[in-house]
């Protein structure tokens, strides 16, 4: 494709950066370096987008890309997959493979959630065409669908408390846990309505049917560790507030913690958030989710990605750690 066809491409399908403002969304901030850190991810997100529908390919957008400041650069690696997804959504193509068969392995996690967001923006008709193959970490994409929606539908996903059952989805052709996934994506964008302030994030999640809870929570944490934005004491108060459900706080920040750590991009916010919430350094609660995978039945009555949910949050358990 020609580089002026490519530009008219990617200003036609890049949303502008107002769209992650929290004045345009009409979030609420803890404090100013907090808004300041939460709209610096959004923006982010939208640059690897960006760069992503204007390259030439994958391995164009990927040396982009590394251009971000590590501590940001998996957001910008999840807005190109959100971008490459849409692209194969609209137009055909294995964007997203190539893009996985390259530097962006590293960032699996992310990419698989970037689908998600591609998913949410694309007509039910060709969701199916970028529904991810991976049997565990295809269930990433429902997250990402989940986040997307709370942090774009606010009013209709937290405030009214709508819940999308996804369907189908490969292991789940009834709709029997994709909610669920979806959910732990909808706790992530809490992270960013309620700008990191913890109680209002707990008082929020205390207004969700009690059994949507424990996926919330999950989610909420995997956004405190990942994305960073509030103090050692605030988190704790989070977790004193999560009470019955710390073992899945500890789940998400376990999934986070891998998520940086794979990645190459752990930071100073990670380890803070992974000593709260795992009682652990990052890179220990990272090993707890790897060794969950040992004998996991990828195709068994239960999806494996909630199988393997649960045994983190058990080995937790078991460790005394929550």
């Amino acid at each position: 494709m020609p580089a002026n066809w490519r530009t008219i491409r990617q200003y036609a399908l890049t949303p502008g950066m107002a769209q992650t403002t929290f004045a345009t969304r009409g979030f609420r901030a803890r404090d100013e370096p907090t808004r300041e850190r939460l709209e610096s991810v959004g923006a982010h997100f939208l640059t690897g987008y960006g760069h992503a529908v204007g390259a030439r390919g994958p391995d164009e957008a990927v040396g982009a890309l590394e251009t971000v400041a590590p501590d940001l650069r998996g957001f910008a690696y999840e807005g190109a997959a959100m971008g490459l997804a849409v692209l194969d959504g609209l137009t055909g193509g294995r964007r997203i493979a190539r893009f996985l068969a390259g530097p962006a392995a590293r960032h699996v996690y992310m990419v698989h959630v970037g689908v998600g967001w591609a998913m949410a923006r694309l007509p039910r008709w060709r969701r199916h065409a970028i529904q991810p193959a991976d049997r565990l970490l295809g269930w990433l994409a429902l997250d990402g669908y989940g986040f997307h929606q709370a942090y774009f539908h606010t009013r209709r996903y937290v405030w009214s408390h709508r819940r999308d059952e996804v369907l189908p989805w490969p292991g789940d052709p009834i709709g029997r846990w994709t909610g669920r996934v979806v959910d732990q994506g909808i706790g992530r964008a809490l992270w960013f309505v309620e700008g990191a302030d913890t109680d209002r994030i707990a008082d929020t999640v205390d207004g969700f049917p009690p059994d949507r809870h424990e996926d919330l929570y999950s989610g909420v944490a995997l956004a405190a560790t990942y994305a960073g934005g509030a103090p050692p004491e605030d988190l704790r108060r989070l977790r004193e507030r999560g009470g019955a459900y710390a073992p899945a706080m500890a789940q998400g920040s376990a999934f986070a913690a891998e998520a940086r750590e794979r990645a190459g991009l752990t930071t100073a916010h990670t380890a803070v958030a992974t000593d709260v919430f795992c009682g652990a350094p990052p890179a220990e609660a990272a090993a707890v989710t790897q060794a969950a995978l040992a004998d996991l039945d990828r195709d068994g009555p239960e999806p494996a990605y909630l199988v393997w949910r649960q045994r983190i949050a058990k080995q937790f358990v078991t460790l005394g750690r929550c």
